[in-house]
């Protein structure tokens, strides 16, 4: 695509309030991106009939301008542009008349794989959500090769089911909330690096120039959920991020599961009462998940026990502790073996690694 060709299509999809809906209703009327931005001001209100400020040429030129260095930075960058009108363009997303025009993305993540699950949840992620997250991962990959997961690189379960992702070697897809000149939250730098390095991708629809702000979040949940065959609710308090997906997924006529969880769980509370108003079917295992969705999964042998793994004394140890105290601080674990921190989370680390143990938030660990 020629440095002109993309200024355009970056220019239009600027637009405000532009979307896939729109586009096509645009250009049913002009010819191409070109000609919406050399059309006078009235002809363009001539042809549609609307007075918005978009067609004002002040406005379009500036959006031009601003496109420009867009453009420039993207080739700079080697970013991957996707453009609604391309056949590489998510399908699934077309099904949505707010999707965007255009996406950015860093990585050569196949966005329309033929299995493709979102996975979203509270930022303040428990145990319980945590190991959910961790199984259900694990079996998917397992049953169906080739899966893909949708997430925000947000904390709590976004992130949760990034690192799952990556530990059981399925691409993953982090849409972001702003450009790709920078990775928010910080801290998630090297999981969005590791993301891309393992055939994932990180994706957003803002550019380079554009600010960050809250409500960016709740616009890019309508591509979690519209890229995804279907969306998994592990964790939600009675408001938040993941019930809007949730119910932009509902939107598009994707299937919708939440895990449930205690009533007198302030993190299970969006999920009971998705479940309990029929706006989610209710999840436990990968194997539900797979049986609505009437997924075929791959057959495997039975795996047979491995009764004695190959574990260092110390690793042993820890594993047994473990075991007998889940979700153990660092600290407390250190204290009952009697060795000092250090040792112990150097210990967790290869554990992590061999995907023995999982890391928990506040710095606590559980068995995998």
């Amino acid at each position: 695509m020629s440095l002109d060709a993309l200024t355009y299509r970056i220019a239009l999809a600027s637009v405000r309030g532009m979307n896939v809906d729109l586009a096509q209703k645009l250009f049913d009327v002009i010819a191409d991106e070109r000609t919406f931005f050399e059309m006078t001001e009235k002809e363009l209100r001539d042809i549609t009939g609307s007075r918005s400020k978009v067609y004002e040429d002040s406005y379009r030129h500036e959006q031009l301008a601003k496109a420009r260095d867009e453009a420039e930075f993207v080739k700079q960058k080697n970013i991957r542009v996707l453009y609604f009108t391309q056949p590489d363009y998510p399908t699934r997303l077309l099904e949505a008349p707010d999707a965007p025009i255009l996406l950015y993305i860093s990585g050569e993540a196949d966005l329309n794989a033929t299995h493709i699950v979102s996975v979203v949840g509270t930022r303040h992620a428990t145990p319980y959500g945590q190991r959910f997250t961790e199984q259900l991962i694990a079996d998917l990959a397992e049953a169906i090769p080739g899966i893909m997961v949708v997430s925000g690189l947000a904390y709590g379960i976004d992130i949760a089911a990034h690192r799952a992702c990556l530990r059981h070697h399925v691409p993953t897809v982090a849409v972001m909330a702003q450009g790709l000149n920078h990775i928010y939250p910080a801290q998630h730098r090297a999981d969005a690096v590791a993301i891309v390095k393992q055939g994932g991708a990180i994706v957003t629809d803002y550019t380079s120039a554009d600010r960050l702000h809250r409500g960016n979040f709740l616009a890019r949940n309508r591509i979690i959920a519209a890229l995804a065959d279907c969306t998994v609710v592990a964790e939600s308090a009675a408001a938040g991020g993941a019930l809007v997906t949730a119910s932009l997924a509902a939107s598009y006529n994707r299937d919708v599961f939440a895990l449930p969880g205690r009533t007198s769980d302030e993190f299970s509370t969006g999920c009971n009462r998705l479940i309990k108003s029929n706006r989610a079917a209710l999840i436990t295992s990968a194997a539900d998940l797979l049986d609505a969705m009437q997924w075929e999964a791959r057959s495997s042998q039975p795996k047979q026990m491995e009764l004695f793994a190959d574990f260092t004394e110390l690793e042993q140890s820890v594993v047994n502790t473990l075991r007998d105290n889940p979700d153990i601080h660092t600290n407390e674990l250190a204290a009952r073996l009697a060795l000092p921190v250090y040792r112990v989370m150097s210990t967790l680390m290869d554990l992590e690694s061999r995907n023995v143990v999982i890391s928990l938030p506040g710095s606590r660990f559980a068995l995998a």
